[in-house]
């Protein structure tokens, strides 16, 4: 059976959180409070961006530069290799912003579909549009879920390689679960069967057993 891997990006592709690291770099005291009711799940995705967007000083190009220093896990384009090598898909799905991961991944050469909010920027002043919405939940700016049942190819077994909060809810559709924390807890907490990982190492451990 052939395989379909779909990826979170913040985390996971990189070694860092590159929306988490903007907030810290550039947001005014308060973004904590903000942060912490998204995490909770008392407002969405779309809703916290905004409110953040309010307390953060920055331009386009403070954006990049920041971008510009965040690297990937060493070990991803080697695992790209061997899922191009056997012919199967990989695609991302972020709940961060597009300009973002196109920025990061063009700097260090990778082609990837990626599906993610879209950051608009004029001047100083930052908003969000939420091209994946799935407006009957609401919650997350991208629907990682409708976007996996979407893209997947029929007959093939789905695997999620995730670390946040964003990815709770793909968690329970996808075949196999491959997690960092803190998504890893919340999958063992709700007896969702989930594969430890570190980084791509691991995951390209496992290939042979998923």
């Amino acid at each position: 059976m052939s395989r379909n891997f779909f990826i979170d990006f913040d985390g996971t592709i990189t070694e860092q959180d590159v929306v988490f690291t903007m907030i810290k770099t550039f947001c005014r005291e308060g973004w904590q409070e903000i942060n912490g009711r998204w995490e909770r799940g008392e407002i969405s995705t779309e809703q916290c961006a905004q409110k953040t967007f309010n307390l953060m000083s920055a331009g386009r190009e403070d954006i990049l530069n920041l971008a510009s220093a965040i690297k990937i896990d060493p070990y991803f384009p080697e695992f790209l290799r061997l899922c191009r090598q056997n012919k199967e898909n990989v695609v991302i799905l972020s709940d961060g912003y597009d300009l973002i991961i196109a920025h990061i991944l063009k700097k260090a050469g990778i082609e990837l579909p990626f599906y993610a909010n879209r950051l608009l920027v004029e001047g100083n002043r930052f908003s969000i549009a939420c091209t994946h919405h799935n407006k009957d939940c609401g919650r997350c700016g991208t629907c990682k879920t409708g976007l996996l049942h979407r893209l997947k190819e029929k007959n093939s077994r789905t695997v999620f390689v995730g670390d946040g909060y964003s990815d709770t809810c793909v968690a329970r559709e996808a075949d196999i679960i491959l997690a960092k924390e803190p998504l890893l807890g919340y999958c063992l907490n709700n007896d969702i069967p989930a594969l430890p990982i570190n980084n791509f190492s691991d995951v390209i451990k496992l290939l042979p057993e998923l």
